[in-house]
């Protein structure tokens, strides 16, 4: 399992869009990708479940991944989030 920190970065596309490219990414491995805010741990693959998150410039969250291509899913997840 891998954590990371991120700070969402200076977003150029609107929160909706945003959250469609993370989801997308997040489908494309097997492993298990999370989102942790200070109250929240949303499962990257669902998009009903990003949109709670309302993130925006300068939020601080949490990636996690747990699985075989862990390190790959977490690199390119924060490449969406920075």
């Amino acid at each position: 399992m891998i954590k990371a920190p991120v700070i969402i970065g200076n977003v150029a596309t609107t929160q909706q869009r945003l959250i469609a490219l993370i989801v997308q990414e997040a489908n494309q491995y097997s492993s298990a990708i999370y989102i942790q805010t200070d109250h929240k741990k949303i499962n990257a693959k669902s998009i009903m479940g990003m949109m709670t998150l309302a993130l925006g410039q300068g939020d601080m969250v949490t990636v996690v991944a747990d699985g075989e291509d862990e390190e790959k899913a977490i690199k390119n997840i924060i490449r969406f989030l920075k």
